[in-house]
């Protein structure tokens, strides 16, 4: 499967192109960067640290886009909802790991999946998909009455967005264990005096620092005992591996929108 790298030349990017190399089925036929980056012109695996590749770096997505297969995607979400349009007219895969999408981004690529087939998700992790599955079930089967639900996340000093798609992600799965709307039962920030904890309500709180790549925890805490459902990424190279995977899994698929439960059968 020939796949394209959009963002190459990022930390994320070099590590895409580090895993479809280590990958069976998969070769890496292109690698973008913004127009005026210093990068283009190089080779990506020379940039990676996976050797000559052959493939020079450009900021011509449409072109890469034609001869490929399918594009891994962690960008940003003005950027996500412009190669989703591309992936859209070369009817290509559509790999997207990029997080703080606003609902009206969400729409985008929504409708970009009419024609493209796009694995969307806040965490490409295998174990992170696992996770969301155990903490819909859990949410499911103790009533809200008794347990309170939190979502612990951490992440470096540079992460731009918050709470995490990771966090979101298991926000999701609580809410539809419980069969509640995120939005409206979601609380983001504490501060001064609060009063006490709404019943029902799912709370967030996100914490910065450091070179974290992401810990995430689901505490489900009742009058008498905790439940802690956790996640600790120690490496990038699972969310790529991932992708990776997702890639592989999508290509020949039915246009659409699918998630890392859908890769996994679960």
């Amino acid at each position: 499967m020939g796949l394209v790298v959009v963002g190459a030349a990022g930390r994320m990017g070099r590590t895409l192109i580090r895993a479809i190399e280590a990958a069976d089925g998969a070769r890496l036929v292109a690698a973008v960067e913004r127009p005026g980056s210093p990068f283009i012109g190089q080779d990506a695996g020379e940039l990676a640290g996976a050797g000559n590749l052959g493939v020079a770096i450009t900021d011509d997505p449409l072109k890469a886009f034609a001869n490929a297969d399918g594009v891994l995607d962690f960008t940003t979400p003005a950027a996500s909802v412009e190669f989703a349009g591309y992936a859209a007219q070369a009817r290509i895969a559509h790999i997207v790991g990029t997080t703080g999408c606003s609902e009206e981004d969400d729409a985008k690529i929504q409708a970009a999946a009419r024609h493209a087939t796009i694995v969307k998700s806040g965490n490409m992790s295998l174990g992170v998909t696992l996770l969301s599955v155990l903490v819909e079930q859990a949410a499911q089967a103790l009533a809200a009455s008794d347990f309170d639900i939190e979502i612990l996340e951490m992440h470096h000093r540079h992460k731009v967005d918050a709470p995490s798609g990771t966090a979101l992600l298991l926000g999701d799965a609580v809410a539809r264990g419980r069969k509640i709307n995120l939005a409206e039962q979601s609380v983001r920030v504490r501060d001064g005096h609060t009063g006490p904890r709404e019943e029902g309500t799912i709370g967030f709180a996100t914490l910065r620092g450091g070179s974290v790549i992401g810990d995430h925890s689901v505490i489900l805490a009742s009058a008498g005992e905790r439940i802690v459902l956790s996640h600790h990424a120690e490496d990038r190279e699972l969310f790529a591996h991932g992708a990776v995977k997702a890639a592989l899994w999508a290509h020949g698929k039915k246009p659409g929108l699918y998630s890392m439960r859908d890769v996994l059968g679960l």
